[in-house]
């Protein structure tokens, strides 16, 4: 097979300067051979140097090992462009961006995503609303890393009287995928892999660029024995495969040691649902439940990370899991969250379909969700959200924006106060009985995610439901709507709040069943919620 490398053969591939463009995220589609085989090359021979990482995920979730850390070394890089990060999983990159000695750039997933698309079809960029009025709009920053990152990847621009973001197409000279196994031609099929993300963008980006195609499989098949129902990279478009036979599918505990592999996130086989318990009765749940309360049968729901990747289980207790379908922004459709078994919320469990994610942010992108359930970071007196900027913590919006721009019903999940929080549920009350030591309510954001006149201006409907009350956007910001049994106004909410409260007239309790053991009654919820 000429196509076949050593890992060092392969690398040795990549050119000082070069711009290097990186799959997977999290515990999925990592190339971890290869990163690690590129980092070892620059420690031993000081090359390539001067790189350009462009990654529109977050490839690696060993904290402080692989993924981005394989590039935190001085002189390595020069610049960064992504849409995602974690200073759990990447503290070394993360300080190497934080000292300016690298430029570094931020724009929403579903855009760089899509930029793949319009480098490896031979178009000039793409053209976006998504990002408008956000700190990766240049106005306001362009999504600018650290002060050294003066150049965004981002114009303003004016079309018949419309503002739009543009992202002009850029070269790609090496890209660094991952599958399951090539065959003697190249064809890359992904039977094990629990997505696919965007790895065959990359690939035809990384071609029509005149570069370099580098893929990670598991094991080499025969020439033209794969399923091609399989396939999802041509061997046209594969320059050079490594084999790393012991890769994992996914994050260790979430495989079957014995296979390697885990069949239930990759669709092979559907696992039983009656082994996935209810969620212990916590304050946690409760705001799930509230926020379950804003369903409608038939609808197609996005869930974004943290809290609300849970919400499926309520779901599933509440006997209405078949009635809605749960998406990520990862290609998912249907099934739940693979956070129901302990694991990442990337992959699912039991998917109805696992599409590409270029699908996946066009179709959001187009208006396809109803409803989408995100995490708070910090909200600001008129609304506005961030959940990609904290200190020195350099989170990125990862598909946030896109989801946020265009669907119907949002849902904003968090506790009110955060550090130490601690809560108590009995007869039917909750009790704060350690307040938080942090207000992510907050008179400003740090920086603008979600950017709430604008959201209120399309005509979206918003709303904030946190572990004690619940807040709907109106046009001067969030107004109280609703509050827990138990919970006092004054002490538990305003004195909790960094800017004036704002309260409906019409407040009212949360109904007290949620505050109880056993399903509630979701349904019936429903049926009054949305009358």
């Amino acid at each position: 097979m000429k196509k076949l490398l050593s890992a060092q053969d392969a690398i040795a591939l990549i050119e000082d300067g070069a711009t290097v463009a990186v799959a997977g995220t999290g515990p999925v589609l990592e190339p971890d051979l290869l990163l690690s085989t590129l980092e070892q090359r620059f420690l031993e021979q000081g090359h390539p140097k001067h790189l350009y990482l462009f990654s529109p995920m977050l490839p690696g979730d060993r904290p402080g090992d692989g993924g981005f850390n394989c590039f935190a070394h001085p002189g390595m890089l020069r610049k960064v462009f992504g849409a995602s990060f974690a200073k759990a999983r990447h503290p070394r990159f993360l300080e190497l961006m934080r000292d300016g000695s690298v430029q570094g750039y931020i724009a929403g997933m579903g855009i760089m995503i899509q930029l793949l698309t319009a480098i490896g079809s031979g178009k000039p960029g793409v053209i976006t609303k998504v990002g408008l009025g956000t700190f990766i709009d240049p106005r306001h920053g362009g999504g600018a890393m650290n002060a050294q990152s003066t150049q965004p990847p981002v114009k303003l621009i004016e079309l018949e009287g419309e503002e739009y973001l543009f992202y002009p197409s850029q070269k790609i000279d090496v890209a660094l995928i991952r599958g399951t196994t090539a065959d003697e031609n190249g064809y890359i099929s992904f039977e094990e892999e629990p997505n696919t993300l965007g790895a065959v963008e990359m690939a035809m980006a990384c071609k029509a660029s005149g570069g370099k195609v580098i893929v990670q499989v598991k094991r080499v098949a025969r020439a033209n024995s794969l399923d091609p129902r399989l396939v999802r990279i041509p061997g046209t478009l594969v320059d050079a495969v490594v084999v790393h036979p012991t890769q994992t599918q996914v994050s260790p505990g979430m495989s079957d040691p014995a296979q390697g592999w885990n069949p239930f996130l990759a669709g092979a086989l559907k696992h039983p649902l009656s082994g996935i318990q209810p969620l212990p009765l916590s304050a946690e749940k409760i705001m799930l439940r509230r926020a379950a309360m804003h369903l409608r049968e038939g609808d197609v729901i996005n869930l974004g990370a943290g809290v609300a990747t849970r919400l499926p289980i309520v779901a599933l207790e509440e006997g209405v899991l078949d009635t809605v379908t749960f998406t990520n922004e990862h290609g998912i459709f249907g099934g739940l969250m693979a956070t129901a078994i302990g694991g990442s919320f990337v992959p699912a469990l039991n998917a109805d379909a696992i599409m590409d994610s270029v699908f996946q942010f066009n179709y959001y992108d187009g208006g396809g969700l109803d409803i989408t359930f995100l995490g708070i970071g910090e909200v600001d007196g008129t609304g506005n959200l961030n959940v990609s900027r904290f200190g020195p913590e350099l989170n990125g919006p990862g598909g946030f924006i896109n989801i946020t721009s265009k669907t119907k019903r949002i849902i904003f999940c968090g506790s009110l106060t955060s550090g130490k929080l601690r809560s108590e549920i009995a007869d039917g009350r909750m009790t704060i009985t350690q307040e938080g030591k942090f207000r992510k309510f907050v008179k400003a954001v740090e920086e603008v995610t979600f950017n709430a006149r604008m959201a209120f201006e399309r005509g979206q409907e918003v709303h904030y439901i946190t572990d004690r009350c619940s807040f709907r956007l109106e046009a001067d910001g969030p107004v109280l709507t609703e509050i827990m049994p138990g919970i006092d106004l004054d002490r538990d909410i305003r004195q909790q709040m960094g800017f004036e409260l704002k309260v409906s007239p019409s407040l009212r309790e949360t109904p007290q069943e949620l505050l109880t053991d056993g399903p509630f009654g979701l349904k019936t919820h429903w049926e009054v919620e949305n009358d």
